[in-house]
Protein backbone atom coordinates (compact mmCIF):
# COMPACT_ATOMS: atom_id res chain seq x y z
CA UNK A 1 0.00 0.00 0.00
CA UNK A 2 2.39 2.33 0.89
CA UNK A 3 4.48 1.70 -2.40
CA UNK A 4 1.55 1.94 -4.29
CA UNK A 5 0.96 5.90 -2.84
CA UNK A 6 4.92 6.71 -3.46
CA UNK A 7 4.32 5.73 -7.00
CA UNK A 8 1.26 7.55 -7.43
CA UNK A 9 3.38 10.75 -5.67
CA UNK A 10 5.94 10.22 -8.05
CA UNK A 11 2.94 9.96 -10.74
CA UNK A 12 1.89 13.71 -9.94
CA UNK A 13 5.13 14.97 -9.47
CA UNK A 14 6.50 14.06 -12.79
CA UNK A 15 5.11 16.31 -14.98
CA UNK A 16 5.83 18.98 -12.49
CA UNK A 17 9.21 18.11 -12.46
CA UNK A 18 9.32 17.48 -16.47
CA UNK A 19 7.72 21.38 -16.39
CA UNK A 20 10.81 22.75 -14.13
CA UNK A 21 13.44 20.56 -16.00
CA UNK A 22 12.18 22.41 -19.82
CA UNK A 23 11.93 25.60 -17.69
CA UNK A 24 15.62 25.37 -16.68
CA UNK A 25 16.50 24.08 -19.95
CA UNK A 26 15.39 27.34 -21.42
CA UNK A 27 16.67 29.80 -18.86
CA UNK A 28 19.66 32.65 -19.81
CA UNK A 29 23.27 31.54 -19.05
CA UNK A 30 26.21 33.36 -19.07
CA UNK A 31 28.34 30.03 -20.87
CA UNK A 32 25.24 29.77 -23.73
CA UNK A 33 28.40 30.73 -26.00
CA UNK A 34 30.45 27.86 -24.95
CA UNK A 35 30.93 25.96 -27.35
CA UNK A 36 29.20 27.73 -30.68
CA UNK A 37 30.97 31.13 -30.23
CA UNK A 38 33.76 30.91 -27.06
CA UNK A 39 35.35 34.70 -27.81
CA UNK A 40 31.59 36.10 -28.12
CA UNK A 41 32.35 38.69 -24.89
CA UNK A 42 36.11 39.53 -25.63
CA UNK A 43 34.79 40.52 -29.68
CA UNK A 44 32.10 42.20 -28.53
CA UNK A 45 34.09 44.18 -26.19
CA UNK A 46 36.89 45.02 -28.28
CA UNK A 47 34.20 46.69 -30.84
CA UNK A 48 32.42 48.65 -28.44
CA UNK A 49 36.04 49.65 -27.45
CA UNK A 50 36.77 51.06 -30.79
CA UNK A 51 32.89 52.88 -31.08
CA UNK A 52 33.41 54.33 -27.54
CA UNK A 53 36.87 55.65 -27.82
CA UNK A 54 35.57 57.63 -31.27
CA UNK A 55 32.68 59.41 -29.02
CA UNK A 56 31.62 59.14 -25.43
CA UNK A 57 27.61 58.72 -26.14
CA UNK A 58 28.33 55.33 -27.26
CA UNK A 59 27.97 54.89 -23.40
CA UNK A 60 24.55 56.57 -22.07
CA UNK A 61 23.22 55.65 -26.23
CA UNK A 62 23.88 51.75 -25.53
CA UNK A 63 22.61 51.61 -22.04
CA UNK A 64 19.46 53.65 -23.06
CA UNK A 65 18.87 51.68 -26.12
CA UNK A 66 18.79 48.44 -24.04
CA UNK A 67 16.28 49.62 -21.25
CA UNK A 68 14.29 50.93 -24.20
CA UNK A 69 14.44 47.32 -25.87
CA UNK A 70 13.22 45.84 -22.15
CA UNK A 71 10.55 47.65 -21.72
CA UNK A 72 8.57 47.61 -24.96
CA UNK A 73 8.01 43.40 -25.67
CA UNK A 74 10.80 42.55 -23.57
CA UNK A 75 14.59 41.91 -24.34
CA UNK A 76 14.29 40.76 -27.81
CA UNK A 77 16.07 44.03 -30.08
CA UNK A 78 12.97 44.50 -31.29
CA UNK A 79 14.08 48.42 -30.82
CA UNK A 80 16.53 48.18 -33.77
CA UNK A 81 14.10 46.65 -36.52
CA UNK A 82 13.33 49.22 -39.27
CA UNK A 83 10.38 48.56 -41.19
CA UNK A 84 10.74 50.79 -43.91
CA UNK A 85 7.11 52.80 -43.36
CA UNK A 86 8.18 54.34 -40.03
CA UNK A 87 6.16 52.32 -38.01
CA UNK A 88 8.91 50.68 -36.09
CA UNK A 89 9.46 50.91 -32.05
CA UNK A 90 12.15 53.57 -32.99
CA UNK A 91 9.91 55.33 -34.84
CA UNK A 92 7.77 56.52 -31.80
CA UNK A 93 8.00 59.95 -29.80
CA UNK A 94 9.56 58.04 -26.85
CA UNK A 95 12.38 56.60 -29.03
CA UNK A 96 13.01 58.96 -31.53
CA UNK A 97 15.48 60.38 -29.03
CA UNK A 98 17.70 57.38 -29.02
CA UNK A 99 20.75 58.76 -30.16
CA UNK A 100 22.29 56.83 -33.33
CA UNK A 101 25.30 56.02 -31.29
CA UNK A 102 23.73 53.42 -29.74
CA UNK A 103 22.62 51.50 -32.27
CA UNK A 104 25.88 51.89 -34.18
CA UNK A 105 27.57 49.87 -31.58
CA UNK A 106 25.43 47.11 -31.86
CA UNK A 107 25.71 46.94 -35.89
CA UNK A 108 29.39 47.26 -35.57
CA UNK A 109 29.31 44.54 -32.89
CA UNK A 110 27.48 42.16 -34.18
CA UNK A 111 29.41 42.65 -37.82
CA UNK A 112 32.82 41.87 -35.48
CA UNK A 113 31.13 38.77 -34.70
CA UNK A 114 29.94 37.25 -37.73
CA UNK A 115 33.24 38.09 -39.48
CA UNK A 116 34.19 35.09 -37.30
CA UNK A 117 33.34 31.94 -38.95
CA UNK A 118 32.82 29.99 -35.99
CA UNK A 119 30.37 32.96 -34.72
CA UNK A 120 28.36 33.56 -37.32
CA UNK A 121 24.64 33.38 -37.30
CA UNK A 122 24.97 31.96 -33.91
CA UNK A 123 24.76 35.04 -31.92
CA UNK A 124 21.40 36.89 -31.23
CA UNK A 125 21.46 41.06 -31.59
CA UNK A 126 19.43 40.63 -28.31
CA UNK A 127 22.17 39.20 -26.76
CA UNK A 128 25.37 41.15 -28.61
CA UNK A 129 23.04 44.53 -26.78
CA UNK A 130 23.01 43.15 -23.25
CA UNK A 131 26.63 42.12 -23.92
CA UNK A 132 27.39 45.97 -25.34
CA UNK A 133 25.54 47.48 -22.31
CA UNK A 134 27.48 45.94 -19.60
CA UNK A 135 30.99 46.67 -21.51
CA UNK A 136 29.87 50.63 -21.44
CA UNK A 137 28.99 50.32 -17.88
CA UNK A 138 32.53 48.92 -17.13
CA UNK A 139 34.19 51.44 -19.98
CA UNK A 140 32.75 54.43 -18.07
CA UNK A 141 33.93 52.90 -14.26
CA UNK A 142 30.90 51.22 -13.80
CA UNK A 143 30.63 47.83 -12.04
CA UNK A 144 31.76 44.46 -14.46
CA UNK A 145 29.38 41.60 -14.23
CA UNK A 146 28.64 38.25 -16.05
CA UNK A 147 25.82 39.03 -18.42
CA UNK A 148 23.20 35.70 -18.86
CA UNK A 149 23.25 35.13 -22.57
CA UNK A 150 20.43 33.14 -24.72
CA UNK A 151 17.85 35.56 -25.72
CA UNK A 152 16.90 35.11 -29.59
CA UNK A 153 15.64 38.10 -31.60
CA UNK A 154 11.83 39.04 -31.82
CA UNK A 155 10.14 39.66 -35.27
CA UNK A 156 7.87 42.07 -34.39
CA UNK A 157 8.59 46.14 -34.35
CA UNK A 158 5.56 48.28 -33.88
CA UNK A 159 5.04 51.91 -32.88
CA UNK A 160 2.14 51.40 -30.71
CA UNK A 161 3.83 48.96 -28.40
CA UNK A 162 5.49 51.59 -27.26
CA UNK A 163 2.99 53.59 -25.77
CA UNK A 164 2.58 53.78 -22.21
CA UNK A 165 5.53 51.44 -21.96
CA UNK A 166 8.24 53.85 -20.57
CA UNK A 167 8.34 56.00 -17.68
CA UNK A 168 7.72 59.52 -18.60
CA UNK A 169 10.06 62.68 -17.30
CA UNK A 170 7.00 63.84 -14.99
CA UNK A 171 6.38 60.80 -13.69
CA UNK A 172 5.52 60.03 -9.35
CA UNK A 173 6.68 57.31 -7.51
CA UNK A 174 3.59 55.38 -7.83
CA UNK A 175 3.52 55.67 -11.67
CA UNK A 176 7.54 54.53 -11.83
CA UNK A 177 7.34 51.70 -9.47
CA UNK A 178 3.43 50.40 -10.92
CA UNK A 179 4.94 50.54 -14.36
CA UNK A 180 8.84 49.13 -13.45
CA UNK A 181 6.89 46.33 -11.06
CA UNK A 182 5.08 45.20 -13.90
CA UNK A 183 8.22 44.05 -15.10
CA UNK A 184 9.06 41.97 -12.07
CA UNK A 185 11.54 44.73 -10.92
CA UNK A 186 11.21 46.43 -7.06
CA UNK A 187 11.56 50.02 -5.89
CA UNK A 188 14.87 49.32 -4.91
CA UNK A 189 15.81 48.14 -8.83
CA UNK A 190 13.74 51.53 -10.12
CA UNK A 191 15.86 53.67 -7.96
CA UNK A 192 19.48 51.94 -8.99
CA UNK A 193 18.51 51.47 -12.81
CA UNK A 194 17.93 54.98 -12.64
CA UNK A 195 21.34 56.19 -11.32
CA UNK A 196 22.25 55.55 -14.79
CA UNK A 197 21.36 58.52 -15.64
CA UNK A 198 25.16 59.52 -14.08
CA UNK A 199 26.21 59.50 -17.54
CA UNK A 200 23.31 60.08 -19.54
CA UNK A 201 21.69 63.87 -21.58
CA UNK A 202 18.59 64.57 -22.07
CA UNK A 203 16.72 66.99 -24.31
CA UNK A 204 15.75 70.84 -23.10
CA UNK A 205 12.14 69.93 -23.94
CA UNK A 206 12.00 67.22 -21.85
CA UNK A 207 12.41 69.41 -18.61
CA UNK A 208 11.87 72.80 -19.81
CA UNK A 209 8.56 73.27 -17.60
CA UNK A 210 10.19 72.79 -14.59
CA UNK A 211 12.30 75.86 -15.07
CA UNK A 212 10.31 78.32 -16.73
CA UNK A 213 6.13 77.59 -16.19
CA UNK A 214 5.75 74.73 -13.74
CA UNK A 215 2.77 76.69 -12.09
CA UNK A 216 0.76 79.81 -11.51
CA UNK A 217 2.41 80.12 -8.18
CA UNK A 218 5.54 78.50 -8.82
CA UNK A 219 7.65 79.62 -12.14
CA UNK A 220 10.48 77.14 -10.82
CA UNK A 221 10.02 73.96 -9.92
CA UNK A 222 10.11 74.25 -5.97
CA UNK A 223 11.72 71.09 -5.55
CA UNK A 224 14.75 71.62 -8.07
CA UNK A 225 17.87 73.66 -6.57
CA UNK A 226 17.27 77.32 -7.19
CA UNK A 227 20.95 77.82 -8.44
CA UNK A 228 20.91 75.09 -10.73
CA UNK A 229 17.52 76.03 -12.14
CA UNK A 230 19.45 79.34 -13.36
CA UNK A 231 22.08 77.26 -14.56
CA UNK A 232 19.75 75.19 -17.00
CA UNK A 233 18.16 78.17 -18.03
CA UNK A 234 21.23 79.63 -19.49
CA UNK A 235 22.04 76.29 -21.28
CA UNK A 236 18.24 75.40 -22.35
CA UNK A 237 16.68 79.25 -22.84
CA UNK A 238 12.79 80.09 -23.86
CA UNK A 239 13.08 79.39 -27.43
CA UNK A 240 15.90 77.06 -27.86
CA UNK A 241 16.04 74.20 -30.02
CA UNK A 242 14.24 71.73 -27.80
CA UNK A 243 16.72 68.71 -29.00
CA UNK A 244 19.86 70.85 -27.45
CA UNK A 245 20.80 68.10 -25.23
CA UNK A 246 22.49 68.51 -21.66
CA UNK A 247 24.01 66.18 -18.85
CA UNK A 248 21.63 64.92 -16.63
CA UNK A 249 24.91 64.66 -13.93
CA UNK A 250 26.53 68.17 -14.25
CA UNK A 251 29.15 67.22 -11.66
CA UNK A 252 30.61 64.18 -13.14
CA UNK A 253 28.74 63.49 -16.48
CA UNK A 254 31.52 60.67 -17.85
CA UNK A 255 31.76 58.65 -14.96
CA UNK A 256 29.52 55.91 -13.87
CA UNK A 257 29.31 56.52 -10.29
CA UNK A 258 26.90 57.45 -7.50
CA UNK A 259 26.86 61.50 -7.99
CA UNK A 260 23.43 61.03 -9.47
CA UNK A 261 22.29 60.46 -6.04
CA UNK A 262 24.72 63.22 -4.05
CA UNK A 263 22.88 65.43 -7.00
CA UNK A 264 19.00 64.31 -5.55
CA UNK A 265 20.03 65.25 -2.48
CA UNK A 266 21.21 68.79 -3.11
CA UNK A 267 17.96 68.97 -5.28
CA UNK A 268 19.60 68.66 -8.68
CA UNK A 269 17.85 65.66 -10.17
CA UNK A 270 16.96 67.00 -14.46
CA UNK A 271 13.36 65.55 -14.52
CA UNK A 272 10.98 64.88 -11.76
CA UNK A 273 11.20 61.50 -12.37
CA UNK A 274 14.80 61.66 -10.67
CA UNK A 275 13.79 64.21 -8.32
CA UNK A 276 10.95 62.70 -6.88
CA UNK A 277 12.82 59.57 -5.79
CA UNK A 278 14.29 61.94 -3.05
CA UNK A 279 11.72 64.05 -2.18
CA UNK A 280 9.19 61.58 -1.43
CA UNK A 281 9.65 60.21 1.78
CA UNK A 282 9.26 56.12 0.63
CA UNK A 283 12.72 56.28 -1.67
CA UNK A 284 14.84 58.68 0.06
CA UNK A 285 16.52 56.04 2.23
CA UNK A 286 17.64 53.96 -0.71
CA UNK A 287 18.74 57.29 -2.46
CA UNK A 288 20.37 57.91 0.85
CA UNK A 289 22.26 54.97 0.76
CA UNK A 290 23.08 54.96 -2.61
CA UNK A 291 24.40 58.35 -2.55
CA UNK A 292 26.80 57.41 1.08
CA UNK A 293 28.04 54.25 -0.70
CA UNK A 294 28.84 54.32 -4.53
CA UNK A 295 29.55 49.82 -3.81
CA UNK A 296 26.02 49.70 -2.46
CA UNK A 297 24.91 51.70 -5.86
CA UNK A 298 26.84 49.45 -7.97
CA UNK A 299 25.76 45.96 -6.50
CA UNK A 300 22.28 47.02 -6.52
CA UNK A 301 22.72 48.38 -9.98
CA UNK A 302 24.00 44.77 -11.04
CA UNK A 303 21.42 42.86 -9.44
CA UNK A 304 18.62 45.21 -11.18
CA UNK A 305 20.00 45.30 -14.52
CA UNK A 306 20.56 41.57 -14.65
CA UNK A 307 16.63 41.06 -13.90
CA UNK A 308 15.93 43.57 -16.43
CA UNK A 309 17.71 41.44 -19.11
CA UNK A 310 15.31 38.48 -18.12
CA UNK A 311 12.48 40.74 -19.02
CA UNK A 312 10.21 38.56 -22.15
CA UNK A 313 13.10 37.20 -23.50
CA UNK A 314 12.91 34.83 -26.29
CA UNK A 315 14.49 31.98 -25.73
CA UNK A 316 15.24 28.33 -27.27
CA UNK A 317 12.78 27.91 -30.54
CA UNK A 318 10.91 31.41 -30.05
CA UNK A 319 12.37 34.34 -32.38
CA UNK A 320 15.85 33.92 -34.47
CA UNK A 321 19.11 34.84 -35.07
CA UNK A 322 18.37 38.10 -36.92
CA UNK A 323 21.71 38.26 -39.68
CA UNK A 324 20.89 42.00 -39.53
CA UNK A 325 20.11 43.19 -36.97
CA UNK A 326 17.65 46.00 -38.54
CA UNK A 327 15.51 43.43 -40.09
CA UNK A 328 14.02 39.83 -39.43
CA UNK A 329 15.51 37.14 -41.31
Amino acid sequence: MENRSKIVVSLVLLPLLLTTISAQSTKLTPNFYKTTCPNVESIVRSAVQKKFQQTFVTAPATLRLFFHDCFVRGCDASILLATGNGNAEKDHPDDISLAGDGFDTVIKAKAAVDSNPQCRNKVSCADILALATRDVVQLTGGPFYRVELGRRDGRISTKASVQRQLPGPNFKLDQLNSMFARHGLSQTDMIALSGAHTIGFAHCGRFSKRIFNFSPRNIIDPTLNFRYALQLRQMCPRNVDPRIAINMDPTTPRTFDNAYYKNLQQGMGLFTSDQVLFSDPRSRGTVNLFASSNAAFHNAFVAAITKLGRVGVLTGKQGEIRRDCTRPN
